[in-house]
């Protein structure tokens, strides 16, 4: 007798991306207003990695991409006698559930070099922030329990965690950390170019991955 456990992912229902630039464009707008308030007159500061990796700081991970979703799964699980399922033993269920994927890049461990007129600024590459599902999204539409094989609090939470790695592999061969990076590189542009000195020039680029 052998006790089979099986989690199936039946669809995503839906799935959309969205960008936080709030965050990231106020700073640049306060730190602006800040740095030339007053020096008008006076010469131009320097702009060396200590400024930039602090200003970066501030903004760390504020430059993310979300990724929300609606996702409907099934659990199942039985017992079997040789290849044959005994009857009255199958608890199942399937549960539809919403979900938060969260991505960006840690601006904290950006590397900062400034070499005479030139400014490069190297982002670690993108991950995975958090993942979160909405407790209140839970709807359960059907459910079978068996008295000989209840279902436990393990096979919710393990049904969860499978859902979990189901739905962050659909992010990611979405482009999600593609996208994530390019918001990143694009947040740090912005954030950095008014600063530049005249004739200084900035590279924001990706580091290369370890091997």
């Amino acid at each position: 007798m052998a006790d089979n456990t099986g989690i199936h992912p039946l669809r995503s229902l839906k799935s959309g991306v969205s960008l936080i630039l709030a965050g990231v464009a106020l700073a640049a707008v306060c730190f602006g207003a800040g740095f030339f308030t007053g020096g008008r007159s006076q010469e131009a500061p320097q702009l060396s990695s200590v400024t930039v990796e602090q200003q970066l700081q501030q903004i760390s991970q504020l430059a993310t991409t979300r990724y929300a979703y609606t996702n409907m799964g099934q659990f199942e699980r039985g017992s079997d006698f040789y290849g044959i399922r005994i009857p009255f033993t199958t608890s199942r269920f399937i549960v539809s559930y919403s979900g938060v994927i969260t991505a960006g890049v840690d601006l904290s461990q950006a590397r900062v070099e400034v070499t005479g007129e030139q400014v490069t600024v190297t982002l670690p590459a993108a991950q995975i922030l958090s993942h979160e599902i909405d407790p209140d999204s839970l709807e359960v539409f059907d459910e079978t329990r068996s008295i000989f094989n209840p279902i436990t609090i393990q096979d919710y939470n393990g049904f969860q965690a499978d859902q979990q790695g189901v739905m962050e592999e659909k992010a990611l061969q979405s482009g999600l950390l593609t996208q994530a990076q390019d918001q990143a590189e694009a947040a740090v542009t912005g954030l950095l170019t008014p600063l530049l000195n005249e004739g200084q020039a900035l590279e924001v680029r990706t580091a290369e991955a370890e091997t």
